[in-house]
């Protein structure tokens, strides 16, 4: 066993676990946050994916034991707007219709929000590296695409332009 201490969204936890114990089985067994989803157990798939330290990590390959004393952010922490009640990437892929299942969501909302917290290129192919060490098996990536650039319209309205076609993603019709 060995004692865990870790700032959860915002919360300071300190528990007991076994050793070999993820962090992504400490978030959703032990702290019982579900957002954070196990898809694959072998980092192929990023539906685990947290904030860690204010890096992007597939919490499936760390253990809590190494995350000790660091800060997490899971898709249950992150900021919500005021204006929207969500997170701007968050809101995004609702009003882009970027999810499909839903499986595999969290996981892609967590590595968007800190490819834009980064100052990204907007451009497809910066986006799909970005995206790379997430999975999702639904929606072939285009309305995630357009998640993405519509989220840094709203984060950096002064530095990124009204993506094509928002007006409608957010439902309104000419």
């Amino acid at each position: 066993m060995v004692e865990v201490q870790l700032q959860v969204n915002g919360v300071e936890y300190r528990r007991e676990v076994p050793d070999q114990t993820l962090l992504v089985e400490f978030l959703r067994e032990t702290l019982r946050l579900t957002g954070t989803h196990v898809g694959c157990d072998t980092s192929q798939c990023g539906a685990c994916t947290v904030n860690l330290d204010g890096v992007s990590v597939k919490s499936c390959t760390v253990l809590a034991a190494q995350a000790s004393g660091g800060n997490v952010v899971t898709v249950e922490g992150l900021k919500p707007s005021e204006k929207t009640g969500l997170h701007p990437v968050q809101n995004a892929f609702v009003q882009c219709h970027g999810l499909q299942c839903g499986f595999c969501t969290p996981g892609m909302i967590m590595s968007c929000d800190f490819y834009l917290r980064e100052a990204p290129a907007l451009d497809e192919a910066s986006i799909c590296h970005a995206l790379e060490g997430n999975i999702c098996r639904c929606t072939g990536y285009v309305n995630i695409i357009e998640a993405v650039r519509h989220a840094a319209h709203e984060m950096y309205p002064e530095t990124h332009p009204q993506p094509a076609g928002a007006a409608h993603a957010e439902g309104k019709h000419a």
